[in-house]
């Protein structure tokens, strides 16, 4: 019973748990490091709690078959059955967490699932506001005012506080440990190229967060709840954020072109290189535009008793493909 009971608490501590409350890292703290440590004690006691009862229930059947002469009631930590903290596993976890609060799916102000599926109460999400259509962009840039890093960054300080900010988006970056320059750069990097794939894995391959993909070069990504879609979920991010972001593009690159004509030599290979970068991204969303525009078109809703897959599918040429 008490190896039971210590499992079920280690498992409700991560969000695949249908008894799922908070994330461990949510709570009276100043910073995310004393969060982690906090939690990496939590974890050390339920392990060791494990491990000393996994024994206990060891000698008992050695005793009752006498093979005490064959083996061992001793167990390898490999083998115990809870896990102990993992740095990267559980900022990505906490990363997680931070999107379901961006949704709605979580709320700082409720325990367990906030939303998912039914009346929608604006009330629940008093401590950090839900984003409003449902679509949050995933783009290389500070192209958005509610692009998901600028809200992740908001999400941490709603957590720990103005005072603390840098240090914890330091203590998240170096945690991640992706290419960057800034703890920002860090961040948006895994949100752009990592944050997708963890997902798929940690629901495996039902993703519950959807996202809209133009392809290799990122000319265009976003985020959608799949359980606040509507039929014109498909239509708004064409209208609001891929005719926005197109725009974007084609702004820079005339900017480029006129600071190509006086760049300085030293400067010229930089400028070069961006403005590559940014035509190819330009060409493969306008590919993409043609491909969300016959889609919206068509206004199509889904059925969440249907379940991901058979959703998934309806929308596969403009969603990221699951691998």
């Amino acid at each position: 019973e008490k190896c039971i009971e210590l499992s079920k608490r280690e498992w409700d501590s991560y969000e695949t748990s249908w008894n799922f409350e908070r994330h461990p890292f949510i709570g009276h703290f100043c910073t995310i490091a004393e969060a982690f440590q906090k939690w990496v004690d939590q974890c050390n006691d339920w392990f060791e709690s494990m491990k000393t009862a996994e024994e206990e229930l060891n000698r008992v059947f050695i005793n009752i078959y006498g093979l005490q002469n064959e083996m061992t009631p001793n167990v390898d930590e490999k083998n115990t059955t809870i896990r102990k903290a993992n740095l990267s596993r559980d900022i990505r976890s906490f990363i997680s967490y931070a999107v379901g609060c961006m949704f709605g799916r979580y709320s700082l102000d409720v325990d367990g699932l906030a939303y998912a599926g039914g009346e929608w109460d604006t009330s629940r999400y008093a401590s950090f506001a839900v984003d409003k259509d449902n679509i949050i962009p995933i783009c290389d840039d500070e192209y958005f005012e509610d692009d998901i890093v600028g809200l992740f960054v908001k999400f941490v300080k709603t957590v720990y506080g103005a005072d603390t900010l840098d240090e914890n988006l330091k203590f998240i970056a170096d945690a991640l440990g992706t290419k960057g320059t800034t703890p920002r750069e860090v961040i948006r990097n895994y949100l752009l190229t990592g944050f997708y794939a963890d997902h798929c894995k940690t629901y495996q391959k039902r993703p519950i967060y959807w996202l809209f993909s133009s392809g290799k070069k990122h000319g265009f990504k976003a985020l959608v709840y799949m359980h606040r879609w509507k039929k014109t979920t498909v239509a708004t991010v064409r209208a609001d954020y891929v005719h926005e972001l197109q725009e974007r593009y084609r702004t820079q690159l005339s900017m480029l072109a006129d600071q190509l004509q006086t760049a300085a030599a030293s400067d010229h290979v930089k400028l070069k290189k961006r403005q590559e970068k940014l035509t190819a991204q330009l060409k493969e969303i306008n590919e993409y535009e043609e491909k969300v525009h016959h889609l919206a078109d068509m206004m199509i809703d889904i059925d969440l008793d249907d379940g991901v897959k058979v959703n998934y599918a309806k929308f596969a040429d403009i969603l990221e493909k699951i691998k």
